[in-house]
């Protein structure tokens, strides 16, 4: 049963289970777009991607650092700037999305669901791929809503 539960999350948190996977629409919207604040919106296509980004990796290193420090709330959490400093730095946000996914998915794989993260007995692995999945999904539908608004997709 637990091998089953497993493949399920692992399913959920590439998404396509209960939200469009981030795979199959972050390359669709134009570099020259990323920055842009549409329809009076407080945040850019790149600034909720970044959020992802950093909040999946801030659950990795809760889950499995010792030393884990949390960064402060609400502005380590979001970047500094609207875009990114280059197509590099963009290419490299994406590729570490992706990346620490799979470590995730070894997470999922390697613990048992119910261990507790290693700085918390309240907390437990399923917990916070739980977290992961659903901020994922729901920063996803604005991403799409963004692509839709600056004309970046149909689909």
């Amino acid at each position: 049963m637990e091998t089953a539960n497993k493949d399920q999350l692992i399913k959920h948190l590439k998404g396509g289970e209960a939200f469009l996977p981030l795979s199959q629409f972050l390359d669709d919207i134009s570099f020259g777009k990323l920055g842009i604040r549409t329809n009076d919106l407080p945040y850019s296509f790149y600034e909720i991607f970044y959020h992802i980004v950093f909040t999946q990796s801030d659950i990795l290193d809760y889950c499995n650092n010792p030393d884990y420090a949390a960064p402060n709330w609400p502005n380590d959490y979001w970047p500094n700037a609207r875009k990114p400093e280059s197509r590099d730095a963009w290419e490299d946000l994406k590729s570490q999305y992706f990346e620490e996914r799979v470590m995730l998915e070894e997470l999922i794989r390697n613990r048992e669901l119910s261990d507790a993260v290693t700085t918390s007995e309240d907390h437990s692995i399923f917990r916070e791929v739980m977290l992961v999945i659903e901020h994922t999904a729901y920063h996803s539908g604005q991403l799409l809503i963004l692509l839709r608004l600056l004309d970046e997709y149909d689909g």
